[in-house]
C-alpha cells in the first residue's frame, strides 16, 4: 500500500506544478512555466488517494460539434462520469499549459474557440506548448497526459485508423501508434465508422495492443453496434475489464487497452443510411483535397448533414454511454488495487 502510494505522490509531484502567466514580454516566468502540467485540485487528491479518475479527450469540445451544444455535452459527460463513482479529467492545452481537468470557465473558453483552436496529437504538443497556444487533445496526446499522471481509464467516442485507401495513402492515425507504445486503457464505441476498420484492427494486432468487445463479439462501428469485424476477445464485466487492465499493468507490457462498447440500440443508426453518407463524404472530400488531420472532422461534420443530424445525436449518444462504462472500470479498478495493495 505504502509504495503505491508512494509511486503516485513521485508521479504527481514530477508534473504537478501552477505558476502563473506572466504579462510581460521575455520574463524568466514565462519560460520557467513551458513544460508544465497543471492539475486541477479534485484530480490531483484523487491520484494522490488511489480513487478512479477518468480522462477526457477535448478535440470532441472545440472540432466536434458547434457552441454551446459542445459545452453542454462536455459537461453531461463529466457529470456521468461523477454519478458513476469516479472522477473526470478533461484534458486539453490553454496558452501553453497542458491542464488535467479542466474547470468549467477553461472548458467554456475552449468550447468557444472551437475549431479555431489546435487540433493536438503527439507531433503538435511541443509546438503548442512552445508557441502559448491552445487546443483540444486528440486521443494520442490525451493518453500522453494521461499516462504522465498515473491515469489508466481514457473514455472517447471513437479512435482513429486506418483511413479508406489507407494502403496507398499510408493515413493511418497516431492513435494506433500511442495505444502500442503507452500503457492506457481507451473505452470507445470502436473504431469511426468512416474508417477501415478491418485494417484498423490488423495495424491494432501489428502495435500489440489487446482488443476487447464488451458483452459482445462482432466489434462494434461507432455509429452502428457491428462491423461484421469478430473481435479479438471479449468481455462481460467492468470487473472483468479492470482484471484485464491489472494484469496489463503488473505484467508491465508497456502498450495499451481498447475496449470497443457497441453504441446502445435505441441510438444506432441504420448501417445502410451510414453506409450511403460516409461514400458520398469520402468522395466530396476526395474531390475537394482534403485529407490528413483535417480529414476526420470534415467527414463527420458532412455524415452528420448527409443523416439530417442523426449522427451527431448518435455521437453524443455513444460518448455517454462510453463514459458510463468508463468510470464503472475505473472504480472497479481502483477497488482490485486497493485490495491488492492491502493483502
Amino acid at each position: 500500500m505504502a509504495s503505491n502510494a508512494l509511486s503516485r505522490l513521485a508521479n504527481l509531484h514530477r508534473h504537478f506544478r501552477i505558476t502563473k502567466s506572466s504579462t510581460g514580454k521575455g520574463g524568466s516566468n514565462d519560460n520557467a512555466s513551458m513544460g508544465t502540467i497543471k492539475i486541477s485540485p479534485d484530480v490531483t487528491t484523487a491520484l494522490a488517494n488511489g480513487k478512479a479518475v477518468v480522462a477526457l479527450e477535448s478535440t470532441i469540445i472545440s472540432h466536434g460539434m458547434p457552441y454551446p451544444q459542445n459545452l453542454e455535452t462536455a459537461k453531461e459527460v463529466e457529470a456521468i462520469v461523477r454519478e458513476k463513482g469516479a472522477v473526470p479529467a478533461t484534458i486539453g492545452i490553454l496558452e501553453g499549459i497542458p491542464c488535467i481537468g479542466l474547470n468549467n470557465e477553461e472548458l467554456e473558453r475552449l468550447a468557444k474557440l472551437g475549431t479555431t483552436a489546435r487540433k493536438i496529437s503527439r507531433r503538435d504538443i511541443a509546438h503548442v506548448v512552445a508557441t502559448r497556444s491552445s487546443g483540444g487533445t486528440t486521443v494520442s496526446a490525451t493518453m500522453i497526459f494521461a499516462s504522465m499522471v498515473g491515469i489508466s481509464i481514457f473514455v472517447t467516442g471513437g479512435i482513429g485508423g486506418v483511413h479508406k485507401h489507407g494502403e496507398s495513402t499510408m493515413d493511418i492515425s497516431s492513435d494506433l501508434t500511442e495505444l502500442g507504445r503507452t500503457p492506457i486503457t481507451i473505452v470507445s464505441a470502436g473504431v469511426k465508422s468512416i474508417l477501415d476498420i478491418p485494417r484498423t484492427l490488423e495495424y491494432l494486432e501489428t502495435q500489440g495492443v489487446s482488443v476487447v468487445s464488451y458483452q459482445t463479439d462482432d466489434f462494434p462501428a461507432f455509429f452502428s453496434e457491428k462491423s461484421g469485424c469478430k473481435a479479438p476477445c471479449q468481455l462481460d464485466s467492468p470487473e472483468e475489464c479492470a482484471r484485464l487492465i491489472e494484469v496489463n499493468r503488473k505484467l508491465d507490457l508497456k502498450s495499451g487497452i481498447l475496449i470497443a462498447i457497441p453504441i446502445p440500440k435505441e441510438h444506432s443508426v441504420s448501417g445502410n443510411i451510414i453506409e450511403s453518407a460516409i461514400q458520398t463524404a469520402l468522395r466530396e472530400a476526395s474531390d475537394k483535397g482534403i485529407t490528413g488531420s483535417a480529414e476526420t472532422p470534415y467527414l463527420l461534420s458532412r455524415v452528420n448533414e448527409l443523416t439530417g443530424g442523426a449522427s451527431l445525436e448518435s455521437n453524443i449518444a455513444l460518448v455517454k454511454n462510453n463514459a458510463a462504462l468508463g468510470a464503472q472500470i475505473a472504480v472497479a479498478l481502483s477497488q482490485i488495487q486497493d485490495h491488492s495493495s492491502s493483502s
